[in-house]
């Protein structure tokens, strides 16, 4: 049996996900290229280590050390248990995980919707997030956004959502990350109705089962990796939904996956590719997806990829589509079921339509 989330995460080095105190302790440049805090960068980048070799242990205790934009924290390997909050005022800040790979940075809580408030109440989904971003221009590269909050551990909370970063900013942008969690994993959002958050993810992994990535934002995810997760608590399918936009109304640009790859361990056809969230908060919202030149894997239901969230919103009335995606999850059995581009249509779905005059692929982008 696969193990569970917090199983991975415990495994560590094992499995290569994390680096073990040990081992990170024993690294005599714990920040690698990126400088240390003898030798600093510049006057605006903070070091980050939890076995105190930087200017902080935590990543939130170097977040309130900065005041205004263009801060950097260099985070060294290992894992920060603790929630992050960048708010609006911190613009332009950029973390870098100085390990090679982003299994060596992970920032991990375990907060879920249904857990309990100090004062009373509850925190809801976007109060269980592992780390909030809500500035303008925040970028990361190479770390791991996890919540291993895990349902079996807390039968009798039904908020079992437990979101493992919810980004609002504005040119967000993500680079070889890693999100880990099972239910609303992350959470692709803007600060309010009216504001339409652009965010690029490039060649990030992304994990979980229900509607585990999820929010109103215009997101583009290049070159992604989406993996769905086994469900042993159901008997039967569907299991979860990887995507479940919520997209203003107004906002001509919702949720982009270019190149993708969606695969995992669950049998075939348990999984759908999406269903359109209409939040309470927003009951004019037309949820947009557009899925091209990506595989989908058995996992997916062929005969039945969309479903409805609400029967007053059905998934047919919303903006979802396709285009020449492959894999076992592609095939057109039902074409009633399955909105296809046509080679018109596709060309104002792209990267550069979705992210108008934003162009954060510059340096780093792949070859097409």
């Amino acid at each position: 049996m696969p193990l569970s989330r917090r199983g991975v995460l415990l495994a560590g080095a094992a499995l290569g996900l994390t680096a073990t105190p040990a081992r990170a302790a024993a690294r005599p440049h714990p920040f690698g290229r990126h400088g240390s805090p003898a030798a600093r960068r510049t006057p605006k980048t903070l070091y980050v280590d939890p076995h105190g070799r930087g200017d902080f242990t935590g990543v939130q205790a170097a977040v309130n050390a900065t005041t205004g934009g263009g801060w950097t924290l260099v985070l060294a390997p290992g894992t920060y248990r603790e929630t992050v909050a960048v708010d609006a005022s911190r613009t332009d800040m950029t973390w870098i995980g100085a390990g090679g790979d982003a299994r060596d940075v992970v920032i991990v809580y375990d907060n879920a919707a249904g857990t309990p408030k100090p004062d009373g109440g509850t925190l809801g989904t976007s109060g269980s997030a592992t780390a909030t971003l809500q500035a303008d221009g925040f970028t990361a590269h190479r770390i791991t956004f996890a919540n291993d909050w895990l349902r079996a551990d807390h039968p009798g909370v039904t908020g079992t959502q437990a979101v493992a970063v919810k980004v609002q900013g504005d040119r967000s942008v993500f680079r070889h990350c890693r999100f880990l969690g099972h239910q609303d994993t992350l959470y692709a959002d803007s600060r309010a109705l009216t504001s339409f958050a652009r965010q690029y993810y490039a060649h990030c992994h992304v994990e979980g089962d229900v509607d585990f990535v999820f929010g109103r934002a215009t997101a583009v995810f290049e070159d992604c990796r989406f993996r769905t997760l086994n469900r042993t608590d159901l008997a039967s399918a569907p299991y979860g939904f990887v995507f479940a936009p919520s997209t203003a109304l107004a906002n001509p640009r919702g949720f982009l996956v270019v190149r993708g790859r969606v695969t995992g361990e669950v049998p075939d056809g348990h999984y759908k590719l999406a269903r359109p969230w209409v939040p309470s908060s927003d009951t004019t919202a037309r949820p947009m997806l557009t899925v091209r030149d990506t595989w989908l894997g058995p996992g997916i239901d062929a005969v039945a990829p969309y479903t409805n969230m609400s029967d007053a919103h059905p998934w047919q009335e919303q903006r979802f589509a396709e285009y020449r995606n492959t894999g076992p999850g592609a095939r057109i059995t039902v074409p009633a079921n399955r909105s296809r581009l046509t080679r018109t249509e596709a060309a104002s779905h792209t990267p550069e339509t979705f992210l108008g005059d934003w162009r954060p692929w510059t340096r780093t982008r792949a070859p097409r």
